[in-house]
């Protein structure tokens, strides 16, 4: 007989221990599963506001238990499973809210993550040189903007940034591209083995990356049998092959007939412009203006920015530099930036075909997902056996996941619909089961806000 205890509710799991909590979970729809993890991130977001505010609360009027350790950060970790590093990375943040109340008024009201509340204090408090200072306000609100709501991504906030260095553009290096910031350090360990931890600007990231990529690739053992190694193990196995290649070479060995390389994407009008030219427009349509400049409507999409297949957002100043001594592609565009070809009548994309396509797609186009162009296959939106031209606008970069959903046999086959909009980049219709008004949607991972009629 079924009881009133047998009924459980998101509201129980989410206010109730985590004790036994799978017991609870099964009984629940798929549907109520999915809004306890909302409920409950959203739950951590806003207890993690509580926290940064009370132990910054606790910075400015310490009692005799807190002034034993040196910093309310260290207190925290003290007194918690925190880490030092944490517990200060906590304090830090209350700290800096001090002075910029909008944003923390963002954060306490549940509608910015820990992480990118840090980010946007920290542009806040080191702008671009080439900023005014009566720009800060606008750009903090464009920043606030970008990183709001549940489709929000650091990489996202993090090109809205890039974008707006583009804008001030100065002399000055952004921290992510700071090469004297670069460490690495190597410390043997007392049971025989080798600790490495580093943290590396963004270009040497690029390199470094690029170069593991095709190594840590997984391989079906002789059998068939699917590699049983972990993505870390993998890559383990990945920088022990590239050392030893190097040491029995002197050379990085070569990947489908080329070296493993750096690729930044870049319109020809932002690699040519000078910057003179930027400040001018600054001082012109920012500068000049006594008032407060207006930022919140920018479209980022508006200005280019120099784009690395793994790093993501780079500073037009060093893709400058980079363009110097480099080997450069020209991909066709037209007017809406998407690439042209002439090669209708093939079925496999051709090197140069793949090559527009990561300059249009810059990885997996399906809505959300953040895979690379190396983790990706180019698909066939009209399938080349029913008729569809190898072309771009029949064309699109899907990772193995999203490549199999698409084409997938066992229920998922026509629910999700790829279509070419009219400027020329692929748009993805949900099935309504997921949005009743099947509102069409593309990729913002790498991207500035979408605008949709």
């Amino acid at each position: 007989m079924t009881t009133l205890s047998d009924f459980v509710s998101v509201g129980d799991v989410v206010a109730g221990s985590a004790v036994g909590v799978r017991g609870r979970l099964w009984r629940l729809r798929p549907a109520e599963v999915r809004d306890v993890a909302i409920s409950v991130s959203a739950e951590i977001i806003r207890l993690e506001a509580i926290r940064v505010a009370a132990v910054d609360e606790l910075a400015l009027n310490p009692d005799e238990q807190v002034l034993c350790y040196r910093g309310v950060g260290r207190w925290l970790a003290a007194n918690t499973m925190l880490q030092n590093a944490a517990g200060n990375k906590i304090a830090a943040l209350g700290a800096a809210l001090r002075a910029f109340p909008d944003i923390a008024a963002q954060f306490e009201a549940g509608d910015l993550s820990f992480d990118h509340a840090a980010i946007i204090v920290a542009f806040c408090e080191s702008p671009p040189k080439g900023m005014p200072d009566n720009a800060l306000p606008s750009c903090m609100k464009t920043l606030l903007a970008a990183a709001s709501g549940v489709e929000a991504t650091t990489l996202k906030l993090r090109y809205a940034i890039a974008v707006l260095e583009r804008i001030f553009e100065s002399d000055e290096t952004p921290p992510g591209e700071d090469d004297d910031l670069n460490v690495l350090r190597i410390s043997p360990t007392l049971n025989g083995r080798v600790a490495i931890k580093g943290d590396f600007d963004a270009l040497t990231g690029e390199m470094f990356l690029s170069a593991l990529s095709k190594l840590s690739m997984p391989k079906p053992a002789a059998d068939g049998t699917p590699d049983q190694r972990s993505a870390a193990k993998r890559t383990a196995d990945a920088f022990t092959e590239l050392i030893r290649r190097y040491l029995d070479n002197a050379v990085t060995g070569v990947d489908g007939g080329q070296r493993p390389h750096v690729n930044v994407h870049i319109t020809a009008k932002d690699l040519a412009e000078h910057r003179e030219c930027a400040t001018m427009r600054a001082d012109s349509d920012v500068a000049s203006n006594d008032d407060e400049p207006d930022l919140e409507d920018l479209d980022v999409e508006d200005l280019d920015v120099g784009y690395m297949p793994w790093m993501g957002p780079l500073s037009v100043s060093l893709t400058r530099m980079l363009a110097c001594d480099c080997m450069l592609s020209t991909v066709l565009m037209d007017g809406n930036g998407a690439p042209l070809d002439a090669t209708p009548h093939k079925r496999l994309v051709t090197a140069e075909q793949r090559t527009a396509l990561i300059a249009r797609d810059k990885g997996c186009a399906f809505p959300n997902c953040d895979a690379v162009p190396a983790w990706c296959d180019a698909h066939h939106i009209k399938p080349w056996s029913t008729g569809g031209l190898t072309v771009m606008d029949n064309l699109t970069l899907l990772c193995r996941n999203h490549h199999r959903l698409i084409h997938s046999t066992s229920g998922f086959r026509g629910i999700w619909e790829i279509k070419m909009g009219d400027d020329h980049k692929p748009w993805f219709i949900p099935p309504a089961a997921i949005d009743p008004k099947q509102g069409p949607r593309r990729s913002t991972t790498r991207q500035g806000p979408v605008h949709r009629d």
